[in-house]
């Protein structure tokens, strides 16, 4: 039996194999991490890496200005990266669709209200907006979420309003209507299906979106606390000894990267998997 299309992509089996692993190190932190990521050893200050001239086997990554293991504050770091990938993006995925669907379905004036609404929210630039929401609600890893939600919401709106408008001029919707489907039953039964592989795709992209909008936050101190590690928290203490131990600057960087490529790999995957246009261009 031969393996669907998509599980022959090499986008998404990379992509989606990148992904698992950052999430398996996520969930298994307390077991992988080789220390306390908030134990300090003020003997050991700014440390190598192990492999280098100077480091300690103990501390496989080397330490930070104030001896903590880079490497377990890094293992734990991901989980404050991957809950901020999964839940921001269900939250501005379940708020952004259901707009998108509700405008797109009923036309007329819901649509184009929810349209000016989507205009004037997207006049901010994401960023500021982040900030300013942050300013407004206070730190913590749930506000964080929160104004991620409230930001990133358009994103799907407006892609996927434009999918729905196609599909509900499709036949087998208006049979749908003929036969006396509620709007309810039409929207989850007829349209939902049809636009499932993109809201797919742009989740798998919104993920990457919220890691990088979260380092950004806990860089500038809106995030979570100083207890909790994070790798925006992590970049911004290691610029002060940049030339001391430019591998605690590295080290974070790098795990932000892999992070979104992964996602963005399994997004761009997806995508070419699931749409019947590209799939064929790729198959030629």
């Amino acid at each position: 039996m031969s393996l669907p299309f998509w599980t022959r992509s090499p986008r998404v089996l990379v992509g989606f194999s990148v992904v698992v692993c950052i999430a398996l190190v996520a969930l298994f932190a307390p077991l992988l991490a080789p220390h306390d990521p908030n134990e300090q050893n003020l003997l050991a200050v700014l440390l190598p890496p192990a492999w280098t001239p100077g480091g300690d086997a103990a501390f496989p990554f080397g330490t930070d200005s104030l001896g903590r293991c880079v490497c377990s504050r890094l293992i734990y770091g991901a989980r404050v990266a991957m809950t901020t990938a999964v839940v921001a993006s269900l939250g501005a995925m379940l708020l952004g669709s259901m707009l998108a669907h509700i405008g797109g379905y009923f036309g007329g004036a819901t649509d184009w209200l929810i349209g000016r609404m989507v205009d004037i929210w997207m006049s901010f630039p994401p960023v500021v907006l982040s900030l300013i929401l942050m300013v407004g609600l206070g730190t913590g890893l749930r506000n964080v979420i929160l104004a991620i939600v409230l930001v990133d919401w358009t994103r799907f709106c407006r892609v996927l309003r434009s999918e729905v408008l196609v599909v509900t001029r499709r036949d087998y919707v208006t049979a749908a209507r003929l036969v006396g489907f509620s709007h309810w039953r039409t929207i989850t039964r007829e349209i939902l299906p049809a636009t499932a592989p993109l809201l797919i795709t742009l989740i798998s992209l919104e993920m990457g979106i919220a890691i990088i909008v979260e380092a950004i936050l806990s860089f500038v101190g809106l995030s979570v606390s100083a207890q909790t590690p994070a790798w925006g928290q992590m970049i911004a203490d290691a610029r002060q000894y940049i030339y001391e131990s430019p591998t605690n600057l590295l080290f974070p960087i790098l795990a932000i990267f892999v992070s979104v490529f992964g996602f963005n790999l399994l997004g761009d995957g997806l995508r070419r998997s699931l749409d019947v246009r590209l799939m064929a261009t790729d198959r030629s």
